[in-house]
Order: structure tokens, then C-alpha cells, then sequence
């Protein structure tokens, strides 16, 4: 039994848009379905903005608003950063964090560049040293049906794992005429779905498999080289339409990316990840085959796992849903009865309440800066390996 009389876990937060909302959600829920050893406190939310940051804190609950985040870190009421930016801003804030005394939550992709990484990985392993620590936000191996394959391989239900597959696909950037965003300039999201969605397929299948990407080869492609000026600019300049017609900017990242991988076990993998495959959401997809059998998970049916068990009869084989809805899963018990499924949001709830416990314990939480280096290292190898024509990388 965690100790009631425990201190809060006081909470600052950077940035208030799509993930903000996620974590604010997160950061209020945790504690009233999990026993936590600290109960978080929304204590400060932090946007260049003051209007709207003070909206937004208004609406997710949060009890004081900063304008800069310097001033976010400094506080003394603080014990934790919880970093939702786009990735050009991870690695100042996180260092200074850290340096600061605080614990950090940060975002994915770790940073835009493998130095920036391979810094706050260092400064993170030697914070760790006095009890402060740092996770990096991959929120989709929290989720139950994943975390279920993980247990899996590791009963060796698959025996040896052969071959990896992992699809992540989403069609919102489908139309060319959608909007110019921060997250097509490279400058501030580091890549496009490569980093955006990619990275977390390669999470996902280093934590299922517990094996490390080894090397790729890769092709990247920008499908719609300009987009209309608008939308959720953040410092790309521009204002939409000049006269009667629509002022365009470049875009500079990638809308889809393929790449073939090792991993250092042996097994073969293929990855793609796209933002304009239309008709396709959220599919967030992963197949591990093994000398034993098989599993397939797709995000749009995010409460199901399927596998094919090869020790069957052959009269009996065939891959089957599990529902992963019951109390015995992973997280699931402190949630709804059996076949109420759950949501997008609690994986994040999950890793509030794996974070806070780690944190309550005094052990370092995972996923560590280190493992998101080695996730960025590979981000590093495919984005290589695509402007050398497809050249075999090696990761590290």
C-alpha cells in the first residue's frame, strides 16, 4: 500500500494543443483509478500566449499559467516538465529540467537530431544518479493488447521470432491542399511521418520483441512538395490567401517512408509509415512472426490481439481475437468490466500512472532517454540510408 500522506507530484507542462490535451486528461485521471505513491497536481501550464495559454489551463484544469517556460522550470513548485512542443524545443527544455532538479516527461521523438538525443540521454543518466529521471512519451506500448504480445514473446508462446512487419498509416495529409503546419517543416518537427508516426512502430517493435533495430534501407517521398499557408503556423510565416489567390509554402519533410530492417536477435522486419494513405485513420499495425506462432495487432481494433498458435492440431489452427478486455490484461483490471473497451487517451493515462510509480519508487522509468536515443539513432539510419539511394545503414 503506497503512503497516503505522501507529497503531491507537482506538475509544468510545455505546450497546450493535440498532446497537451492528451497529457492534461492523463495527468487529472491517473490517480483516481490507480493507486499511485504521489497524486499529480496540474500546477502549471506554459505557451508563448497569454490569452490562450490561460483558456487552455482554464479548460484542462491546470492552476497557474507562465508565458516562458524558463520561468515554468525555475518554479520551486514544481517536480516534473512535462514537455508536449514540437520537436525543436525538446532538448533545451529537457536539459534545463533536468539541471533544475526536476523529473521530465518528454514527447516523442526524443529530438530532431541523434546529438540532440545522445545530450539529453547524458544529461539524463547522470540526473539519475540523485533520484531525478526522465521517460520519453511512446505511449502506444501502453496500451493493453500491446503489452499483452509483449508478455507473450517472452513466455516464448512465438519461440523464435523470424519476421517483423510494422504499418503505420493515416491519410490526413491525403489532400494537397491541406494546410501548411509546423509539423512539415523540418526545421521543427525534425522529419515528417518518418518521425511523426514511424518512430512509434519502431518502439512498439523493439518493446513487443525486446530486440534492437540493427541496420535499415530505406526510401522516403514527398508526395505534395507546397501546401496553402494557414492553419497552425508556429513561425512559418504567411497568412493565407494574397488577392484571389492562396499564398503556398514548401514543405520539407517526408509524407511517407519504407524501410527494410535487422534486428539484432536475427529477425527481418519491413516498416512503412504514411500520412496520405487514404481511408486509413489511425491504423497503427504490428505482425511478429516466430517458429511458434504468430501475432497481429492493428490500432483501429486496439482491444483485440490476434494469434495464430502453430503448436495447434492442424485441424485447429487459425489465427484468434483475444479480447483484451479482462481483469488479468495489462492495466485492465482497474478499469470497466469485461468487454467495455478502452480509448486512445488511456494509453496515456498508463503512463502517468507507470512514470509516477517508477518515480515513487525511486527506479528509473522506461521508456529512458537511452532507449528513445537508440529509437532516434534508427531515425537517424533510415533518413541516411534514403538520401543515399537506399543504402544499407547501420544503426549507431
Amino acid at each position: 500500500m503506497f503512503d497516503q500522506n505522501a507529497p503531491a507530484l507537482r506538475i509544468g507542462m510545455v505546450g497546450y494543443a493535440f498532446m497537451g490535451a492528451a497529457h492534461s486528461h492523463a495527468w487529472r485521471t491517473a490517480h483516481r483509478f490507480f493507486n499511485l505513491p504521489r497524486t499529480p497536481e496540474l500546477t502549471a501550464l506554459a505557451g508563448r500566449n497569454a490569452a490562450a495559454v490561460e483558456a487552455a489551463a482554464q479548460q484542462m484544469g491546470w492552476a497557474s499559467t507562465e508565458t516562458d517556460w524558463h520561468e515554468l522550470v525555475k518554479r520551486d513548485d514544481i517536480d516534473l516538465v512535462d514537455i508536449c512542443t514540437p520537436g525543436n524545443t525538446h532538448a533545451e527544455i529537457a536539459i534545463a529540467a533536468l539541471r533544475a532538479g526536476k523529473h521530465v516527461l518528454c514527447e516523442k521523438p526524443l529530438a530532431n537530431s541523434v546529438e540532440e538525443a545522445e545530450e539529453m540521454a547524458a544529461v539524463a543518466a547522470e540526473a539519475a544518479k540523485s533520484g531525478v529521471f526522465a521517460m520519453c512519451g511512446y505511449s502506444y506500448r501502453r496500451t493493453p493488447a500491446l503489452a499483452l504480445a509483449k508478455q507473450m514473446v517472452e513466455e516464448g508462446r512465438l519461440g523464435s521470432i523470424r519476421q517483423i512487419r510494422a504499418q503505420y498509416l493515416q491519410d490526413w495529409l491525403s489532400d494537397e491542399n491541406a494546410p501548411l503546419t509546423w509539423r512539415m517543416d523540418k526545421t521543427k518537427s525534425g522529419s515528417g511521418a518518418l518521425g511523426d508516426i514511424g518512430a512509434h512502430s519502431i518502439d512498439a517493435t523493439q518493446f513487443v520483441t525486446g530486440q534492437k533495430v540493427t541496420g535499415v534501407s530505406a526510401l522516403m517521398e514527398t508526395f505534395t512538395k507546397e501546401r496553402p499557408v494557414g492553419g497552425d503556423l508556429i513561425g512559418l510565416g504567411g497568412h493565407g490567401a494574397v488577392g484571389d489567390e492562396v499564398e503556398r509554402g514548401p514543405v520539407t519533410v517526408d509524407d511517407a517512408v519504407i524501410f527494410s530492417a535487422r534486428f539484432d536477435g536475427g529477425p527481418i522486419a519491413v516498416f512503412e509509415a504514411t500520412r496520405a494513405a487514404l481511408g486509413r485513420k489511425n491504423a497503427m499495425r504490428l505482425e511478429v512472426n516466430g517458429s511458434l506462432g504468430s501475432l497481429a495487432f492493428d490500432f483501429e481494433e486496439m482491444n483485440h490481439l490476434q494469434f495464430y498458435d502453430g503448436t495447434d492440431d492442424a485441424g485447429m489452427r487459425g489465427f484468434h481475437r483475444i479480447s483484451v478486455t479482462e481483469p488479468e490484461h495489462p492495466y485492465v483490471g482497474n478499469w470497466w468490466p469485461t468487454g467495455h473497451g478502452l480509448g486512445y487517451e488511456h494509453g496515456f493515462t498508463h503512463q502517468v500512472v507507470d512514470l509516477v510509480t517508477a518515480i515513487g519508487s525511486g527506479t528509473q522509468p522506461t521508456p529512458s532517454f537511452a532507449d528513445a536515443l537508440q529509437v532516434q539513432r534508427v531515425l537517424g539510419a533510415v533518413e541516411h540510408s534514403a538520401g543515399n539511394d537506399s543504402r544499407w545503414t547501420t544503426v549507431g
